[in-house]
């Protein structure tokens, strides 16, 4: 097995027509164009266009029965004015809700977010396996199952913990789209050398074991920026090698690779007949990893948009989240940043994230009392599903801001997380059970 690490010194070389070594050219490009160049490549999804929603607001005063969100009603308005019609738009307290848990049936919308713009990289690349870890209910691990057995490359999933007794869930997706491998937590804690000691496994004394930066950097070396788009190669995947490639993807993706799909979404919504470019939004979601966070906050950067991203922490320190942040940074501007004039950036070093604490803090995966018939409640007077555990986070949060601040134009970005709740229903049986009772009351 060959373990294939490029330097992080690496020198930006390109090959010009005929096949010879050249620099890459001087010049800077703005934010738009640099954002037009980043984009222009083969991507997941077929387009970026995602749903949205408005929720109207308003107080009842104690009338809804139980659950935290007991003294607001929430109603969907479905077709909401946009572009400059919002504007015109007075009807009372609400906020806006990006869609992206309608993207797939089984691909969480930030985690097809993050694939979006790795996967046609991997099939470029000639992977043919890919490694990746998470918890025994992860969505990324899900998403990633789906996600290759789709393009015919094998997964194998790395899950802390033991397998349940019954399978569910997002435990269920990967079980039957991917390789599954419980870790026992001792071992899983030290993640870095369990996905490599896998990934060495699954190559064999033959094969190869690739990261997500190695074939960034591999990719920028080898073509000049202009012709950046991952093209399609005419000969189908796998007849250029039979060799062994397997990718080692972090645990929820968080490479800068995976900001690339939180560019093109920030590039969709910023048209004049969406969300426009002139409003100061206040994006509000819920993180994990964070990388969607951060993805958000460098796009809107660049692009010079007005808007702010707010983001619920579940499962780490603020310190950690931060240095998190820093990292993802360092690795875009070294990856994808030597064409852009490194002015446009001269505000993320100083933080493009505001992180803030859970409404109702807890140990992460945990869920309190209460929060199953709130998301009760969303579902009823929505149609929009939630889960106790991200979403609910960020839509609480967005609900607060909102009653907080009549006039802050809040957008929820709604990450998906919904095949969740079969596993928490498994955990949490007494909650769950409750639900009957407060329909009937």
């Amino acid at each position: 097995m060959k373990l294939h690490c490029l330097s992080t010194r690496t020198t930006f070389t390109a090959l010009n027509k005929n096949g010879s070594a050249q620099a890459l050219p001087k010049f800077k490009l703005s934010g738009e164009e640099f954002l037009s160049k980043l984009l222009d490549r083969r991507w997941t999804l077929l387009s970026p266009d995602t749903k949205i929603h408005q929720i109207m607001v308003s107080s009842t005063k104690g009338q809804n029965s139980g659950g935290v969100l007991s003294n607001v009603s929430f109603l969907n308005n479905n077709q909401p004015y946009l572009g400059n019609k919002m504007f015109e738009d007075n009807q009372g307290l609400s906020f806006y809700i990006v869609r992206d848990d309608l993207l797939h049936p089984f691909v969480n919308g930030n985690k097809a977010r993050k694939l979006d713009g790795l996967l046609p990289l991997i099939e470029d690349h000639d992977v043919t396996d890919v490694v990746t870890c998470g918890g025994c209910q992860s969505a990324h691990a899900a998403a990633v199952a789906v996600s290759c057995a789709e393009r015919g490359l094998k997964s194998h999933l790395l899950l802390r913990g033991e397998q349940p007794a019954i399978l569910t869930g997002y435990n269920l997706i990967s079980t039957i789209y991917g390789n599954v491998t419980y870790v026992p937590r001792s071992f899983y804690a030290h993640r870095e050398k369990m996905l490599e000691t896998h990934a060495s496994m699954v190559a064999g004394s033959s094969g190869n074991v690739v990261y997500c930066n190695d074939i960034i950097d591999a990719f920028i070396t080898a073509q000049t920026f202009e012709r950046s788009k991952f093209v399609q190669m005419d000969a189908p995947r796998g007849t250029k090698s039979h060799s062994t490639k397997v990718l080692v993807v972090n645990e929820g993706a968080g490479d800068a690779v995976a900001l690339l799909g939180l560019f093109r979404l920030v590039d969709y919504l910023s048209q004049d007949h969406l969300l426009g470019r002139t409003r100061a939004f206040n994006f509000v979601v819920d993180s994990g990893t964070g990388t969607t966070a951060v993805g958000l906050g460098l796009a809107a950067l660049c692009l010079g948009l007005p808007w702010k991203v707010t983001a619920v922490m579940l499962a780490n320190t603020i310190d950690a989240y931060r240095e998190q942040e820093r990292r993802l940074i360092f690795e875009f501007k070294r990856q994808f940043c030597f064409l852009l004039d490194i002015h446009k950036l001269n505000g993320a070093d100083d933080g493009i994230v505001h992180w803030v604490d859970h409404i109702r803090p807890r140990k992460f995966g945990n869920i309190l009392e209460g929060e199953i018939e709130a998301c009760q409640q969303i579902a009823q007077k929505t149609g929009i599903l939630v889960d106790p555990v991200y979403t609910l986070a960020a839509w609480e949060m967005a609900t607060q801001i909102t009653t907080a601040h009549g006039d802050a134009d809040v957008v929820m970005l709604h990450t998906g997380g919904t095949l969740g709740m079969f596993g928490l229903a498994q955990r949490y049986k007494s909650y769950f059970g409750m639900l009957n009772d407060v329909t009937k009351s």
